[in-house]
This record gives C-alpha cells, structure tokens and sequence, in this order.
C-alpha cells in the first residue's frame, strides 16, 4: 500500500451553530491521509495509475467553499465521501480543525476515517 498526505489545506467557509458564525466565513485547516494501491504507478510513473490528488483536492475546495454546515463532523464526513470516492482510494481519514474555536485553545478538531 502507498500513502499520500494532503496537509494543511486552508480554506474558508461557513461553520458554527453561533451567530456570528452564521454570518462569518471562518478558517478551516483540513489535512487528509489515504492510501491505496501504488505499486503499478510505481512501475508505470503514469498519472492515471495513482490518485489525481489535485483533482481531489479542487473537488474538496469545492464542497468547503459552498457548504453551511452547522458541525465540522458533517464537514468532515462530506470531505471523507469525497475521498472514498477516488476509485483507487482503499482508506481515508480527514481531520478538520477549527481555529480558536475554543478560547485560550490554538484550534478544536474532527477526524472522521472510512474504508471501502
């Protein structure tokens, strides 16, 4: 199996039960793990033998941009789909944090993780 990390993508969306953040894009930070596969894009270094992780990645910015969710366990879990979705992908675990979600607290998160 191989594992491809995608860390520290930093995005903007609407997230909270509160108010203001109803109003508010807020900053979320997403890091995804996932593994699959890899020993025939090892041997081909073809792309349409791994995981376009770019590809993923616009579909996910897509999701976060657009989304309202009230909890980061939807969010994460709606990332998590599109993860699962990639037909190479055999695992994946999204985590999502919330910075300072939580005063005197740098950030809170959710990880969510699913195999097919």
């Amino acid at each position: 199996m191989a594992v491809i990390k995608i860390k520290d993508l930093k995005l903007r969306t609407i997230l909270g039960v509160e108010g203001w953040e109803r109003e508010n894009k807020q900053d979320i930070v997403i890091n995804i793990t996932f593994e699959f596969d890899g020993s025939r894009a090892a041997e081909s270094d073809d792309l349409y033998d791994t995981v376009d992780y770019k590809a993923m990645k616009q579909n996910i910015i897509k999701l976060v941009e657009k989304s309202t969710f009230f909890l980061v366990e939807k969010l994460a879990n709606e990332v998590l789909k599109i993860c699962l979705n990639e037909t190479l992908v055999k695992s994946a675990v999204v985590e999502i944090d919330k910075p300072h979600a939580l005063r005197f607290a740098e950030s809170v998160s959710v990880t969510m993780s699913g195999e097919k």
